[in-house]
Formats: structure tokens, sequence, C-alpha cells
């Protein structure tokens, strides 16, 4: 039990009798009871008796006299504190004075409990546990709130792999197997493709003062895909209706038969295809493949253009001629590249680069047995990563990283757009407000106010949709450009003078030769910093 005090009062006295601990319980508090005759009006007239409280918490009953004006009997009471959160009351009990009157009964307590605004959640077995043991100077929850139930979001299980970052094997000697990468997704007739698990409602919770405590709502969701696939009747599931590949692309789901043919050339034309598209040989230049799944060429790409909502695969590299161009919603990963443009929506994967214009969502890796940029720009947003940057031959080469300028353009006028809705929405709101109201209370308005009315309606939520959409856009690159901080260009090797190396905003021109090491950005300068 913790130490504790209690006011002797009389007519002419009145003095405090200190109680100490028993069984392990913690010393009284100066500070509290000072506190408490703070609160209670009552009068220090001994000058000596602060410094007698402080010397009297010993292990046994003392009594200090506080004034010689008396007073009257103060009851049992207590003191209420409640969390920040307010989920909990916790009270701390402190005994009546001689001849003050004590708690009866737990319907006492909640009726002060109230006086405190504390209107829910009563904990009446620790209530009646403290009138049995009256344990005073102890905290003691005497309330509880109910916590709310957070909703579940809704997710969708895919049953076939959809991480677009598996990279190809690597051989012993370093060198990348471009010939196996088993990068399709085969499925059959009936294969279970993707299956949704519904939200989850949640449940608002009550705080001690009885008010609501909102609960976070579940998010809805459903499954997204194309032509080939099966619909459940609950909506539920999908299934593959053809035997092709399955792939996820930009959260739908594609089935499509893979057209195979061996080159592409005067024999076959330009291809379009709905779905992936397989070269068992090489593509000519002067050619095009336009395809809303994958594309392998499992031989060279000569000054072609591949164009594809998924990946490009490429066994033998490309010669772009100066005018071969490879675009893609997702990886690029070829042998080689040469006087080529490339654009890929995630990464590019190569053994060398040359004279070449690559831009990448993500990285640049040029990586195995030769593993060299030079000439050209390449462009990534995180990092670019070779064994030999530029060419002691003195080629011009240009590696970027980082966020793009004009994405931070974009990102401020989203910025000053999003201010401007915000303050028309502070105009239109309250008047919408107060007009809901009184035609609530049956004015009614006449027809041109009522078109002027029913104008604010959309515009308020036409630009309530829109504020959405911007703060989704610009959480979007926000994300990106937190790439900026960790943006670097890493060379295993050697980085030859002359190469100029972006990074953000800023860009430096190698003046000397530098190996193993990683080119980053730090204080608004580009630094060399160990590999």
């Amino acid at each position: 039990m913790n130490g504790y005090f209690q006011l002797i009062i009389d007519d002419t006295n009145i003095s405090v009798k200190l109680v100490p601990p028993t069984d392990g319980g913690k010393k009284l508090n100066v500070p509290e009871l000072v506190d408490y005759l703070t609160v209670k009006n009552i009068e220090v007239t001994n000058p000596k008796a602060l410094v007698q409280l402080a010397n009297a918490m010993a292990d046994e009953v003392k009594t200090v006299p506080l004034n010689n004006i008396g007073g009257l009997p103060e009851r049992e009471c207590f003191k209420v504190t409640v969390s920040p959160d307010r989920t909990e009351a916790v009270a701390r009990f402190y005994p009546p004075s001689t001849g003050g009157a004590a708690y009866q009964s737990k319907e006492e307590i909640i009726d002060d409990l109230k006086f405190y605004n504390v209107a829910f959640g009563y904990d009446e077995e620790a209530i009646e546990r403290y009138l049995k043991e009256r344990n005073y100077c102890e905290d003691i929850v005497v309330a509880r709130g109910k916590e709310p139930i957070h909703g579940k979001d809704a997710w969708i299980e895919y049953f076939f792999d959809t991480d677009l970052n598996t990279r190809p094997k690597r051989n012993e000697d370093g060198s990348v197997d471009f010939f196996n990468l088993n990068t399709i997704n085969h499925c059959k007739v009936g294969d279970l493709l993707a299956k949704l698990h519904p939200e989850v409602p949640g449940q608002p919770g009550t705080d001690v003062y009885g008010e609501v405590i909102k609960q976070r709502d579940a998010k809805k969701t459903y499954l997204k895909f194309g032509r080939n696939i099966i619909l459940s009747e609950d909506a539920r599931e999908i299934t593959s209706n053809v035997n092709g590949h399955v792939s996820l692309t930009g959260g739908k789901v594609f089935v499509s038969d893979v057209y195979e043919v061996e080159n592409v050339g005067t024999a076959t034309g330009n291809i379009e295809a709905e779905g992936s598209v397989l070269v068992t040989g090489n593509v000519q230049a002067g050619f095009s493949i336009k395809a809303k799944g994958d594309v392998e060429v499992r031989g060279v790409v000569e000054g072609a253009v591949i164009e594809t909502d998924g990946d490009i695969i490429i066994a033998r590299g490309m010669n772009g001629m100066g005018k071969g161009i490879l675009r893609a919603g997702g990886r690029i990963i070829l042998k080689y590249a040469e006087n080529a443009t490339i654009h890929s929506g995630s990464y590019v994967e190569s053994e060398s680069i040359l004279h070449s214009t690559v831009n990448a969502k993500t990285e640049v890796v040029v990586d195995g047995r030769k593993g060299f940029i030079a000439g050209g720009v390449v462009r990534a947003a995180s990092r670019i990563k070779c064994k030999t940057l530029g060419s002691p031959m003195g080629a011009d080469t240009v590696v970027e990283v980082g966020v793009d300028p004009e994405m931070k353009k974009t990102y401020q006028d989203m910025q000053k757009e999003m201010l401007d809705i915000v303050k028309n929405l502070k105009n239109i709101q309250p008047i919408l407000a107060t007009t809901t109201k009184k035609i609530k209370a049956g004015e009614k308005y006449p027809p041109e106010k009522m078109k002027y009315i029913e104008s604010l309606i959309l515009t308020n939520k036409q630009q309530t949709e829109r504020l959405g959409q911007i703060q989704e856009e610009m959480e979007t690159m926000d994300e990106l450009m937190k790439n900026e901080e960790h943006a670097c260009v890493r060379v295993h090797e050697d980085a030859y003078a002359g190469t100029r190396i972006v990074i953000g905003d800023v860009s430096m021109v190698l003046k000397k030769n530098a190996t193993y090491c990683r080119f980053v950005k730090e204080q608004g300068e580009i630094k060399t910093a160990a590999y």
C-alpha cells in the first residue's frame, strides 16, 4: 500500500497525518500533498511545515501541524486524469479528514466521475475493490473506453509470379544467361489466376467521455483483368479461359496467347499483337513489333522499333543503327545495346551500352563480363551500376540519376492547384452547409437561387474529386522524389575522365580517372565515395 496523508481538522487547528507505505508501496509525494492543500484552499501558516513534511517521510506515522486557523471537515475525494487518447480514466483517491464523510457505495463514486464528464466504461470491479481496500494515493483505472475496431482493407491474392524484379541468371564466369530467362508465366484453361479477399468493415469505439472514436474505414478493391479471363459469379475469383501467358500490368491481369514467329522481316511485315510475341530468330531493320504483353527475341534486333506494355527480352542484343527504339512498360533486358534509344517503365539490364540513349524508371544495371557504358546518355531514377564508365578514347558519356526537373515543376504546379482548390472549397462549403440547414428547416428558395446552389454542389463535388486525384499523384511523386536522396552512380572498375555525372539538378565532369567508386549527392555537390 502506498504512503498517504490524512487531514486532522478541528475548530482551531489543522494538521496532517503522514502514513508510511507498506509492503513495498511508494512513499508519499510532498508536491502531491501541496497540490491537494491548494485545491482545498487550506492555508499553511506554520513556517516550518514544508520542511517538516519533507523530513517526515520516514517509516512511522507522524503528524505535522499546518495552521492554527481550523476549518470544516473534508470529505473523501479523488482526482481524475484522462489519457491523451481519452480511452482510460485514472482516479487517485484521498481519505476524508477527521469528521469527514467517506464514500459508501460505488454509485457515489460514479456520480462524482460524471462531474468530471467521465460518462462511459466504468470499471465497477475496480471501484468496488477500492471501497473494500481503501488504497489511497494510488492510481486506479476507474473507466476504460471501447477501442475502435479498424477495418481491414480488401486485398488480392495472385497465383502466378508477379515479381517484375526477377533478374536473369548469372553464369559462373560472371556473364548473364540471356538465353534461359524463364520470364513467361504460362497458364492453362481453368487455372485460378487471382482471388479477391473482400474488405472487413470496422466498428467505432467510445472514449471515457462517451464520445465516438471513429474507426479507420476499410478500403475496397476489385479484380481488374483483360480478355481471355472468366470472372466467378461472386466476382471474387478469375480463371484463365485459354492456354497462354499471364501477366500483371498496372494492377490488371492479362492472359494472352503467345504469337510466335521465326524472324520479323519482309516475310512477316510489322507485327501487332494483343498478347505476347516470341521471335525465335532476328528482327530486321526498319520493321516494328507492337504488343500488349511481353516481347522476347532470341536472336538480334537491328534498327527496328519494339513497343510493348510488358517486358522486352533480347537474348543476342540490339544494334539500333541510330534508329532502333525499344519502349516497354516493364523491364528491358538485352545482351548489349549499340546506337539505340531505350525507354523502360521499370529497369534496364545489359552487358554493355554503347552510344545509346537509355531512360529507366528505376535503375540501369550494366554488368557481366564487359559491363561498360560508353558514349550516349543513360538516365535512371535511383541507380546506375556498371563496371566501366566512359572511355579512354574520350567518347561523350553522360549518366543521370535522381528526379527529373520536369517532375519537380509538375509537383510544384500541383501544389499550387491544390491550394487553389482548398481555398475554393472553404468558400463554397459554408454556403452549402447554411443552405442545407435552411432547406431542412422548411425555407424555400426561388428557382434562380436553387440553380446557383446546384452549381455550387456540382463544383464542390468536382473540386473534391480533383483534390483526391492531386493528393494521390503527389504521394506517388513523393515516393519517386525520395530516390534523389539515395540516388547514386556505382562503378565497379574504371570511371574515365570527361564523363559527365548528373544527380538531380547538380552535374559534374570527371577531371581525372577514378576506380572502384560511388558518386553521390551530398550538401548540394556530387562527391566520390567508397564503392
